[in-house]
């Protein structure tokens, strides 16, 4: 997983990527907000990023307020770093975008367990969408089965999109979820089994 480091104090930043390359993370490092936003913007773009609250050019409080205004649609998951210790503070940074914060000096174990969270609730993210996706082709099938299909009126096969005719029951089951099973309908029962019943018992007599 890629992580964004943006941090002007030198010291902090060699701190943050040494931990976090240890963990088997991939480092992107950044001195400024500008450069990180520039950052942010890339197509492969990190998912997670480790802000400095107060730092030159865009602060990180400004970044996240910028990219929940852009509501992309891959979102990224905010840590900001705070030196703050004001309650008013944190809550202003989580109200401008952020998903938690650090307070520093950083505590390795807090830093490694809050990191982890993030890549979690961004897994979780993933999954949804990968769930909504699937949700979305499978409208997709269903409409199409609400469409104007062609089908046999003698023997009701259907002509699917490569035009050959094929049973009812094997297009269904191409395009949607559902399984058959046999079973005789009320009208069908009468129809043939009354027949057969009657001719049994003549047959008998």
């Amino acid at each position: 997983m890629k992580i964004l480091i943006a941090e002007d104090d030198i010291t902090s930043r060699m701190i943050l990527k040494a931990m976090l390359t240890k963990w088997d993370y991939e480092v992107v490092e950044t001195c400024n907000g500008d450069e990180a936003w520039e950052a942010l913007q890339k197509e492969d773009a990190p998912r997670l990023a480790i802000l400095d609250w107060v730092m030159p050019g865009m602060s990180g409080e400004k970044i996240c307020q910028k990219l929940r205004e852009t509501r992309a649609l891959i979102p990224t998951y905010i840590i900001l770093l705070t030196s703050k210790r004001e309650k008013e503070d944190v809550v202003e940074g989580l109200e401008a975008g952020a998903n938690d914060y650090i307070r520093k000096p950083f505590d390795r174990p807090e830093l490694r367990a809050r990191v982890r969270v993030g890549e979690r609730v961004l897994e979780l993210e993933a999954a949804l969408a990968e769930r909504i996706h699937a949700l979305q082709d499978a409208l997709s099938h269903v409409k199409t089965l609400q469409g104007l299909l062609p089908i046999c009126m003698h023997c009701h096969k259907i002509r699917n999109d490569q035009q050959n005719w094929e049973q009812l029951e094997i297009y269904i089951s191409e395009h949607t979820d559902a399984e058959f099973s046999h079973g005789l309908c009320p009208e069908c029962m009468k129809k043939h089994y009354d027949i057969s019943l009657r001719e049994s018992s003549q047959g008998g007599t």
